[in-house]
């Protein structure tokens, strides 16, 4: 995806992060609301990917660090949408 104009710190988006591990859809509330989904594929390790909208970065380092403080390994961070602020 191109990097859009105008993003900053406090632009609202939507992310998509993928942890090695399987999390339990209760765990939503807590992060954001973001959806929950696992993939559990043979022969492979679960991983969990989380999508939910975020008001800025801050709310998205808030579920990183609550992701890292339960011991998921972060696979990746992925910005689906962003909704940059237009200039007046």
């Amino acid at each position: 995806m191109p990097t859009p104009k105008g993003l900053t710190f406090d632009t609202p988006g939507v992310y998509q992060i993928g942890v090695q591990g399987y999390l339990d859809q209760s765990w939503s509330d807590r992060m954001n609301g973001v959806d929950i989904r696992v993939q559990d594929l043979p022969d492979a390790a679960p991983v969990t990917l989380l999508t939910g909208r975020f008001v800025d970065q801050a709310a998205l380092a808030g579920v990183l660090s609550t992701l890292y403080d339960l011991g998921y390994p972060l696979l990746n961070v992925e910005l689906l949408e962003a909704q940059p602020l237009r200039k007046a």
